[in-house]
């Protein structure tokens, strides 16, 4: 007859609850303690979110009442061009030379290139472009366009030039009267002025005075008016 299994004592039963009871209160305080943990990384993340959302509309806020007229942080100042050395050059040797009241303006355009402008007055024109080709610290030897502009209340003649040996180019801008638009031809400087001038003339009807051939170049010398300029009517003979 086999050995009777050996029932636990009271003692034993009791330690035996303990132990369990025990051990489901460590995993009941593990869990609890994952839970806080979680929901701690959950509210740092809103209170982060909220903070982040504050500052943006703080930002717009500020940016608004700036539109409107309030404080607002200052922009950056501009860079200057990298052409503006050039034009300053340009307008010392003319200034100098010919006087400070041979320009009405002078900027880099910044829309072509950062190129130099001038603006020069009309009776100034022959004897700056002169200078513009013959100075050894200029040299604009060569006449890459010519053209004109009608702005409505006033046309303009406007000369591009280029300096081979400089690497360098140079813009040159005369408002011209549209009742009277008579202005001094380059022609003699830049031979190569000749088709330009003579174009600008037969659409535009500025004058280029002292130019050797002036006379129109596309349209027969019959044709009404000046197709280019804004106040242009087409002439119809038979109406």
């Amino acid at each position: 007859m086999s050995e009777e299994k050996k029932r636990p004592t009271p003692e034993e039963k009791a330690a035996a609850a303990a132990k369990a009871k025990a051990a489901a209160a460590a995993k009941a305080k593990a869990a609890s303690t994952t839970d806080g943990d979680v929901d701690a990384d959950a509210k740092a993340k809103a209170a982060a979110a909220a903070k982040a959302k504050a500052a943006a509309a703080a930002a717009a806020k500020a940016k608004a009442a700036g539109a409107a007229g309030g404080d607002e942080a200052p922009p950056e100042p501009k860079k200057p061009s990298p052409k503006q050395p050039v034009l300053d050059q340009i307008v010392k040797v003319i200034t100098q030379k010919l006087g400070q009241d041979v320009l009405e303006d002078s900027y880099i355009n910044e829309l072509s290139e950062h190129i130099p402008t001038l603006v020069v007055k009309k009776e100034s024109l022959f004897e700056t472009a002169r200078l513009l080709r013959e100075h050894e610290e200029l040299a604009f030897d060569y006449l890459s366009l010519s053209l004109g502009v009608d702005y409505e209340t006033h046309m303009e003649s406007v000369i591009y030039l280029y300096s081979y040996t400089k690497g360098e180019n140079v813009c040159i801008k005369v408002k011209v009267d549209r009742d009277n638009p008579h202005v001094a031809s380059v022609m003699p400087i830049w031979p190569g002025a000749d088709w330009f001038e003579r174009e600008t003339y037969d659409l535009l009807g500025i004058v280029y005075e002292g130019h050797a051939n002036l006379k129109r170049i596309m349209l027969p010398e019959t044709w009404v008016g000046y197709p280019l300029r804004k106040d242009y009517v087409q002439y119809d003979g038979e109406v």
